[in-house]
């Protein structure tokens, strides 16, 4: 709580007029703090103050577009008790920092029992902190295995098999192609970091972590080594392209899309938009899992998307729980993904007929979904992503010490003994 109130305090006049500027007659108005997208939840908030019968209107309040923004200004006024935060569109890392000072109203239980149950697991997973549910899952998101078709043809790699780093590495080197991987000093690398860890089943955070004195790492492992061979080769034999160091989600993609393309992992985002950019591309396009690091270890994919948290100071929680429960039905989810390319996080959404038409690799993202890690789950996610980011870019420089290196220099700065 300490970390927030002098930054709260900036924000909590703004709070107030906020307050004050909300309608003292007709039904009480919840407002939504939503994530940039391409008008989903505007038309979602308009069915469910449609289909409340005049209990309620939802009226949005649009977030900076990079989640680290977001973060920073929903816990700035949620620190100064601001009363307008009713429901709130969250990245799952920063859900704990938000549960754990008592920032989010607790979920009833109804809620729960209705909005779980049919949830994959992943999402499940990423919705709870300290072994209760804080959020609500809205759509969750995987990365896929993307690959050339021609291309892993030539190579002659069976890909109705599993696959692993290795192998897409070696049909980069034989075919002179570039994967498409993320190497921006950005949070894609701990999303990189992260699924690399988990899919040898270590986490990057272990034990308690809710004390920054107790918070104990798992990357000073031969799990963290290999995970640093993996990023540091494909950075020191250029197997990602001229461009790595800077190639984020966006930039990988055109690699993918280019001449030199064979394999990318990226999230569902890509699909549509490479059938807008580049048409004559989609027949030589596959996908599968993400990559194993084991061939005999089910790879355990990043997982994304947005939870739906309700303020703890809120004027109208019982009302913002029940606008929680009809924007994230399962028919919402489905309509969210068709229109706007988010997957579900409920597994009933991917049976929509149109969900199967408009993406036929869904039943993929739902499987990874299942099998999904959320990233380190502590209330010290901002300091220990950065971390990482530094000390894990530029991706050429990694090597075996530095698991051992990020473990140290992470302890260090939770301790406070040093800066970022």
């Amino acid at each position: 709580m300490r970390r927030w109130l002098a930054a709260g305090v900036a924000v909590a006049t703004a709070g107030l007029l906020a307050a004050c500027s909300a309608t003292n007659t007709g039904p009480p108005t919840l407002t939504w703090y939503i994530n940039p997208d391409d008008g989903g939840q505007v038309d979602i908030a308009a069915k469910c103050t449609q289909a409340s019968g005049g209990t309620y209107r939802i009226q949005t309040s649009l977030l900076p577009r990079d989640a680290a923004s977001q973060r920073e200004q929903l816990a700035r006024r949620l620190a100064a008790g601001d009363s307008s935060l009713d429901i709130m569109s969250l990245d799952p890392p920063y859900v704990p920092e938000l549960a754990e000072p008592g920032f989010l109203a607790p979920v009833p239980q109804t809620v729960i029992d209705q909005r779980t149950t049919d949830v994959v697991d992943g999402a499940r997973k990423g919705a709870q902190w300290n072994g209760k549910y804080v959020v609500i899952p809205f759509w969750a998101n995987t990365q896929l295995l993307w690959y050339r078709k021609s291309v892993v043809e030539k190579a002659g790699l069976d890909m109705s098999k599993p696959v692993t780093w290795d192998q897409i590495m070696n049909v980069a080197r034989q075919t002179g192609t570039h994967l498409g991987v993320q190497g921006i000093r950005g949070e894609s690398m701990t999303v990189w970091v992260n699924a690399l860890m988990e899919s040898q089943g270590q986490s990057i955070v272990i034990g308690n972590a809710s004390s920054a004195d107790q918070t104990q790492f798992g990357l000073d492992s031969p799990q963290g080594v290999k995970a640093a061979e993996i990023i540091g080769t494909i950075g020191r034999e250029g197997l990602g392209g001229p461009g790595l160091t800077t190639q984020d989600e966006n930039q990988s993609m055109s690699t993918f899309q280019g001449a030199k393309g064979s394999f990318m992992v990226n999230w569902p985002f890509v699909w549509p938009a490479t059938q807008s950019a580049k048409p004559e591309l989609i027949s030589d396009i596959g996908w599968t899992t993400y990559p194993r690091v084991d061939a005999n270890t089910e790879s355990a994919p990043p997982l994304g998307g947005i939870m739906l948290g309700v303020g703890a100071k809120s004027k109208h929680t019982d009302l913002a729980f029940e606008a929680v429960t009809c924007i994230t039905s399962p028919e919402n989810q489905a309509h969210y993904f068709v229109t706007n390319g988010n997957p579900p996080a409920s597994k009933a959404a991917y049976d929509d007929p149109q969900v199967a038409q408009k993406f036929p690799m869904a039943p993929v993202i739902r499987t990874s979904l299942d099998n999904a890690k959320p990233r380190p789950q502590t209330p010290y996610y901002n300091e220990v992503s950065t971390g990482l980011q530094q000390r894990w870019t530029p991706v050429q420089t990694v090597t075996d010490q530095t698991p051992a290196q990020t473990q140290q220099f992470l302890m260090q700065v939770l301790r406070g003994e040093r800066l970022l």
